[in-house]
């Protein structure tokens, strides 16, 4: 547990990043938000940023539930929803099907090896399930992407896991993007966004551990 909570101070800078010019140059950058929201650039051209960007999130400390958040400030709920459900899904087969490939290895350029040990622990004890319960949880999502590719879990376990707990985090974000949009206070919004996965993951680090301490006795 204490391994873990070293890992969060990491982890908020990381997610922080995007959220820390509002809290400096919030007026200006504000008045830019605004500029791009009324010449913005095409909706596919968008819709495939955000894909793309999305998309990498396995490998990449990515934000992804600021991003998500902006789409659908950017999009709509409903274009911003497919956008982030697409992203996040390619990104997650992506990971998956490099570590079914490559092994542990390739998962320890991504993920720790105690991050990886603490999924292993529990994907024994829950099986797929546990792509679900930890889809909007930083780190501990991406490591169980990956540690069921290094396991070999079948196709038709995984994606059905993976692809209806994204639908339900990218409609959230996406939703909650379009909302922010119409009531004009996206710089709230995306705070929101930051602190939402941090959250999670400390209530994760909470009892998630406690599961790996406990197998161990």
């Amino acid at each position: 547990m204490r391994e873990l909570f070293r890992t969060l101070p990491l982890m908020c800078v990381v997610l922080l990043v995007p959220v820390l010019p509002f809290l400096f140059i919030g007026g200006q950058l504000e008045r830019l938000l605004q500029r791009f929201a009324d010449d913005p650039p095409s909706a596919p051209l968008t819709m495939a940023v955000v894909v793309g960007v999305l998309a990498t999130d396995i490998l990449l400390p990515i934000p992804s539930s600021v991003i998500s958040t902006l789409s659908g400030w950017q999009l709509g709920w409903l274009r911003g929803t497919c956008a982030t459900w697409v992203g996040m899904n390619l990104g997650a087969v992506l990971g998956f099907a490099l570590a079914r490939r490559w092994g542990q290895p390739f998962a320890l350029w991504f993920s720790s090896g105690d991050d990886l040990a603490r999924m292993k622990t529990i994907s024994d004890r829950y099986g797929p399930l546990v792509l679900v319960l930890t889809r909007a949880m930083p780190v501990f999502a991406e490591a169980s992407v990956l540690i069921a590719g290094i396991h070999r879990l079948t196709w038709r376990r995984f994606l059905p896991a993976v692809v209806l707990s994204n639908l339900g985090i990218a409609v959230a974000y996406a939703a909650f993007g379009d909302y922010a949009e119409q009531h004009k206070w996206l710089p709230l919004a995306l705070a929101v966004a930051v602190a939402v996965p941090v959250v999670v993951a400390a209530v994760a680090q909470r009892f998630l551990p406690n599961s790996v301490d406990e197998s161990k006795e």
